[in-house]
């Protein structure tokens, strides 16, 4: 008797590996586990991993992801949020879910869509990973040719540009010229620990007014 993937339980934190998985076999999987889930999905030719993240991850995820709002609302510029989207393209036998991602300059692209293919749609301008629970892989995102990718840890914020189709650690974000990002970020998730993470985001909102 076959197990089904939705009998699985993955402990937060922890991770699952399946090797020689088919795209075929990869639709079906998504299809099974739904949308409403806690795990997240990285597949890379053939390669299968399924996640499921802590709580401290969670709070990070929301506090960049709020900042970066804040951010683009207050320079005015018009984007979409797509969160945890699967981004995938079957040519590349690519797909992996962000904890969050945001299409700023393709924001035309994307609007009234719910599900993307990155054969046919650009991927994000900026895709976001919490490593505090697994060290996230840059190879799926470079070769879906997001641009920007952020990725925070215990060490702090990580900025990866993608240059020449590979990724190179930047000081600066092109989406965010002139902020230091990596400072705000740094200083208000590590605020939020000791006030909370809406105090932390009101102040963040209040340096922005007054700094910008």
């Amino acid at each position: 008797m076959l197990l089904e993937l939705r009998q699985l339980r993955i402990q937060p934190g922890h991770q699952l590996l399946f090797e020689d998985v088919s795209w075929q076999q990869l639709e079906n999987i998504l299809r099974e586990l739904g949308e409403s889930r806690a795990a997240k999905l990285s597949y890379s030719n053939g390669r299968l991993e399924i996640m499921v993240p802590l709580p401290e991850h969670e709070k990070a995820k929301e506090i960049i992801g709020d900042m970066v709002k804040i951010l683009l609302s207050e320079r005015g510029i018009n984007y979409e949020s797509l969160g945890s989207t699967t981004l995938k393209n079957e040519r590349m036998t690519q797909a992996v879910e962000p904890d969050t991602c945001f299409y700023i300059q393709n924001q035309a692209a994307v609007i009234g869509k719910n599900r993307l293919d990155l054969s046919v749609d650009p991927p994000p301008d900026l895709a976001i990973e919490i490593d505090v629970t697994y060290r996230t892989q840059l190879d799926n995102y470079r070769v879906l040719g997001v641009p920007e990718l952020w990725r925070y840890s215990h060490q702090g914020l990580e900025i990866n540009v993608l240059q020449g189709g590979q990724y190179v650690e930047s000081d600066s974000s092109p989406t965010f010229p002139g902020i230091p990002i990596i400072e705000l970020v740094n200083r208000y998730i590590q605020q939020s620990q000791v006030s909370g993470g809406s105090q932390a985001i009101q102040a963040f909102r209040t340096w922005i007014r007054e700094n910008l």
